[in-house]
């Protein structure tokens, strides 16, 4: 909790706020703004969220994941689309080998997998 105090110091600071005056816009006492800054008490969810709606930055910047204030951009990906041998055999578990539908099903989803990989 030591970093997110830290940091939620420090954004404070980046905007001149004293302490009593950022606790009065965020709905908060400044006693307990003041244990938050210095890692005593853990702020809520909902409250860390208007710290990030408030100074714009992201969860992951609060939570110190990351240094930059818009957070981290992940491309989703799961491991199982990144081995094709994995995804063929899930998809041949998934449908009935004597549907007469089977072989275009199984090439359709196995397209549409691929087609993601590629981007």
């Amino acid at each position: 909790m030591k970093l997110i105090g830290k940091r939620l110091r420090t954004l404070r600071g980046s905007l001149s706020l004293s302490q009593a005056k950022l606790a009065e816009l965020l709905g908060i006492t400044q006693s307990s703004l003041n244990r938050y800054e210095n890692g005593q008490s853990t702020p809520s969810v909902d409250l860390l969220r208007k710290y990030a709606d408030f100074f714009d930055v992201s969860m992951d910047y609060i939570f110190a994941r990351c240094d930059e204030p818009q957070g981290k951009l992940y491309h989703y990906q799961p491991k199982v689309w990144k081995n094709a041998a994995e995804m063929e055999q899930f998809v041949e578990m998934c449908f009935d080998p004597k549907s007469p539908y089977y072989n275009r099903m199984k090439e359709s989803v196995l397209q549409m997998f691929s087609e993601h990989t590629d981007e």
